[in-house]
């Protein structure tokens, strides 16, 4: 019987320039991973046109699958259904890995981890020194500091995942809502500084894009995985409902700058205030995070300094 894959690699793709997606697989294929220790599955979310004939160089070091379009979730999700590696990695199609993903690597191999968290760039820039942490579990990690929820942004053992997949038809914030779940799950956590991911910023991208449409959409999204994870709370033992209410609140809080910031309306931010408010998302809770938040939840609370968020945030911020 042959053995499982390390590393699959998923690759979620919707009209990626050629040229871009070649890159992001060559970055993959220059790691020193064995031809039997990595799987690379490239899944083609039903692009305007296939770019398979552009990817016949790597013809025989891929799996391509090409579905009707459904979003990145239902592509993550496909590409989980034809995973066999022990460890995930999600890369989108636009992005690529660095030559330091070895030290990831070397985490995967040679450590009991069930995930490994690591930093991104957009500079292609060789990176020498990095520092380590772990191993914790999930629910600590998550108790005692902020992560970064994009699913690009770790390896993970692929038994955590049970029945947890993405939710399709989420088109902003999919991740945060996966992320945190999946947390919860592992025992033995690694965090390293190194930059092992270079993140492309298209000017099409979900994140730029700017028509009042998909910033209410961007918003409604934010708000249904948010409203999803308090909902799970209940739910939860009481250490990781902890973990998972710091969570929450600090996507919320996120959420009422992104409002401020994205619509610069102040009836719109107290209707969503008092739907918060409602199902106990608002007022912020008194909770042991950074400053920033402490110093955020403190003018949410007050008529005063809302209006001072108004009127200085869509000055001086930008969207997060």
């Amino acid at each position: 019987m042959d053995q499982a894959p390390l590393i699959s690699f998923i690759i979620p793709v919707y009209d990626v320039p050629a040229d871009i997606l070649c890159e992001c697989i060559e970055s993959i294929l220059a790691l020193s991973l064995r031809d039997s220790e990595r799987e690379i599955i490239v899944v083609d979310d039903g692009s305007k046109a296939s770019p398979i004939a552009d990817l016949a160089d790597f013809i025989d070091e891929i799996i391509y699958i090409r579905q009707k379009n459904g979003g990145v979730s239902a592509a993550r999700n496909l590409g989980l259904r034809m995973a066999t590696g022990t460890f995930i990695q999600f890369v989108d199609g636009d992005d690529a890995l660095l030559p330091i993903y070895e030290h990831v690597i070397d985490l995967v191999r040679f450590q009991k981890a069930d995930m490994v968290m690591f930093d991104f760039t957009s500079r292609q820039r060789p990176q020498v020194d990095y520092t380590d942490e772990g191993p914790f579990s999930g629910a600590e990690l998550m108790r005692k500091s902020n992560i970064h929820g994009a699913a690009w942004g770790y390896a993970f053992r692929s038994n955590l995942l049970g029945k947890l997949r993405f939710t399709p038809g989420i088109a902003y914030g999919e991740d945060e809502e996966f992320t945190p779940q999946l947390l919860l799950r592992a025992e033995n956590v690694y965090r390293t500084t190194a930059k092992a991911y270079f993140y492309r910023q298209r000017s099409a991208s979900a994140i730029n894009a700017s028509s009042i449409r998909r910033k209410l959409r961007r918003l409604h999204d934010t708000r249904s995985v948010i409203s999803h994870l308090h909902k799970l709370e209940d739910k939860l033992p009481p250490i990781d409902r902890i973990a998972m209410r710091r969570r929450t609140a600090q996507l919320t809080m996120d959420y009422i700058y992104n409002t401020i910031v994205l619509t610069r309306n102040g009836k719109y931010l107290h209707r969503q205030l008092e739907s918060l408010r409602r199902e106990g998302l608002f007022p912020l809770p008194d909770l042991n995070c950074t400053r920033k938040y402490n110093w955020f939840r403190r003018l949410t609370n007050s008529k005063a300094g809302l209006s001072f968020l108004l009127h200085t945030l869509p000055l001086i911020g930008r969207e997060r």
